[in-house]
């Protein structure tokens, strides 16, 4: 018999979903040197950026910035030194001068994020752990010991990053992502239904209220607050009107799921990446509908008898008050409540958008920070471009392609912006340089040009496919299966999915053991578990389904392809596997 921790391990490194590269995990963090035109931003007018640090060791998630102009930074790879860094400007120039890690808390994954200054308080969270720190601005680095908030016990799984939002009343607001797609039997299996009446609804999926200062509290001691809400990353409470908003991310592989519904294009462009108003109550409807921004409404999910038509009871349930298109990743919210922006901002609403992963063979889009302005308690007029540029490049065919990928925002005490990112830990300052009084439609013409490139339009069905001329036999296998995760080029998405490019994983290790790229393939996997000593928290479902000859042709195609250079695989090898007991 297999080693089972071995053959988990294997399993998991080919599934596509939710797990990380190791790219710059061990890098160290880096000052920054003196900045290009905008630290390499397209902003609106006489906005100008500034670089704060140029990388982190651990990379970034989350930031917040206190009174005093200290940032704090949520990092994606904890060590025994510490999960945060504080950053400190010691001459004024948006710079940091001092870098420290600091707060050496359990963190059992790298979606741990969330980071808000409240109240004097420094408030974060890890996979399953939100904690507090009280903050003295006369010292750099907390000195208070770390509180527990709120502890998860169901976690980690998939989708359980605990963005936190505060309202003026005592209360914490953390989301509590479902560990599922759709709800299904078999969690991502092709065409698997839909579970009846969903059970992961108690626990899962929705927003639960929690008291902001209480130590050591559970889910149970907390209020469901609103539902129906598959994965939230992007959260905020509106003080304008006393009222919480999320920007949710919409479900994925409507094509790989039924291809017999949708075409490749659908999945691609569908569905919504939603942005919410939350009251008591709420239920957006997951996971029975998903919104169609084409088709402007809610509309029945095929697990549950949806064809792409059928509109069901979606009209009952919780509209968008604005709908992105697919898979951008809204990774963060914030209503913009400074002074130093033009005032047309004021109060309007900033998103991160993180970039998209499963948009194959369509150019992958998102990655930059969308405004949209307020008036009135409500969006007015479209959404606009703020900051762009990120990425490098005007089409990203595979997600690691993306230099930066925009992910965490804050406000400074003096009202400029504050933008992370994951991918080597950059931190921006924004800041107004111009004539607030004379902004206005001509500084937002050129932004609004770039809606045009491939990263912001709706893709052409036949131009805009880049698998266009690509290899038969087994490239088709990966280019129908496997590229929407681990992209064309095999390296995953430098985020949550891992590489295949070079990995000892496909090729079998030392000793070249093709049956456990075979296993995985075959019996998919559930996590969680930890690979070369990092943890993965993630589900792939299983491919039994497809042909031996099928499991064959993709294996051969990955293990020689992406810079391996391994034996074929063959049908008969696929057999034998298949029918082991």
């Amino acid at each position: 018999m297999k080693n089972k921790k071995t053959v988990t391990g294997v399993m998991l490194v080919l599934c596509a979903l939710l797990v990380i590269s190791f790219k710059n995990v061990g890098k160290k963090s880096v000052l920054p040197a003196k900045d290009t035109a905008n630290a390499g931003l397209f902003l609106p007018g006489k906005f100008k950026a500034v670089t704060v640090v140029d990388s982190l060791e651990g990379r970034a998630r989350h930031i917040a910035v206190n009174t005093n102009g200290d940032v704090y930074v949520k990092l994606r790879f904890p060590d025994s030194v510490g999960g945060n860094v504080a950053l400190r400007d010691t001459n004024g120039d948006g710079h940091a001068d001092i870098i420290k890690k600091f707060a050496n808390y359990e963190d059992k994954g790298p979606y741990g994020t969330g980071m808000r200054v409240h109240k004097g308080y420094l408030y974060f969270s890890s996979e399953v752990n939100v904690y507090r720190v009280k903050l003295n601005p006369r010292t750099l680095v907390p000195d208070a010991p770390l509180e527990l908030i709120l502890h998860d016990a169901t976690a980690p799984h998939e989708h359980d990053a605990k963005p936190l939002a505060f309202d003026n009343a005592g209360h914490m607001y953390v989301a509590y992502g479902a560990p599922s797609n759709a709800c299904q039997v078999q969690n991502r299996v092709p065409g698997s239904k839909g579970i009846k009446g969903c059970p992961l609804l108690k626990q899962y999926g929705g927003i639960w209220q929690f008291d902001e200062a209480k130590p050591n509290q559970t889910q149970a001691d907390g209020i469901r607050y609103a539902t129906g809400l598959r994965s939230v990353v992007a959260m905020d409470w509106n003080t304008a009107d006393s009222c919480l908003y999320v920007v949710a991310h919409g479900r994925d592989d409507l094509r790989l799921q039924f291809p017999k519904i949708f075409s490749a294009w659908q999945s691609a462009v569908l569905p919504a990446e939603e942005f919410i108003k939350v009251k008591k109550g709420t239920d957006v409807g997951w996971p029975y509908y998903y919104y169609d921004p084409i088709k402007k409404k809610k509309l029945l999910n095929p697990e549950y008898g949806g064809d792409g038509i059928k509109a069901g009871n979606g009209a009952k349930y919780t509209q968008p008050i604005m709908a992105f298109p697919a898979h951008w990743a809204p990774n963060d919210l914030l209503f913009y409540t400074g002074n130093q922006f033009p005032a047309r901002y004021k109060n309007g609403a900033f998103i991160a958008f993180h970039g998209s992963t499963n948009r194959s063979p369509y150019p992958q889009a998102g990655f930059f920070v969308c405004f949209v302005p307020f008036k009135n308690g409500k969006p007015f007029g479209p959404w606009e471009i703020f900051a762009d540029g990120f990425t490098g490049k005007n089409t990203v065919v595979s997600v690691s392609d993306a230099k930066y990928r925009p992910m965490g925002l804050a406000m400074g005490p003096d009202g400029s912006l504050y933008i992370s990112e994951t991918e080597e830990g950059k931190i921006w300052k924004i800041s107004y340089t111009g004539n607030k009084a004379s902004f206005g439609k001509a500084e937002l013409a050129k932004m609004e040009l770039r809606k045009k490139l491939p990263g912001f339009r709706l893709p052409d069905v036949l131009k805009s496919d880049l698998q266009t001329g690509m290899l038969k036999g087994g490239a088709k296998v990966y280019t129908t299966y496997c590229a929407s995760c681990h992209q064309k080029n095999g390296k995953g998405d430098g985020n949550m999915i891992p590489p295949l490019s070079g990995s000892e994983w496909v090729t079998g290790g030392k000793f070249m053991e093709k049956d456990l790229a075979i296993r995985v393939v075959l019996n998919g996997l559930e996590g969680p578990i930890k690979v070369k000593n990092h943890p993965y928290n993630s589900a792939m479902p299983k491919h039994n389904f497809l042909s031996d000859a099928d499991i064959a042709a993709v294996l051969t195609y990955i293990r020689n392809n992406f810079g391996n250079n391994s034996s074929l695989v063959t049908a008969a090898e696929v057999k034998k596997v298949r029918e082991e007991k």
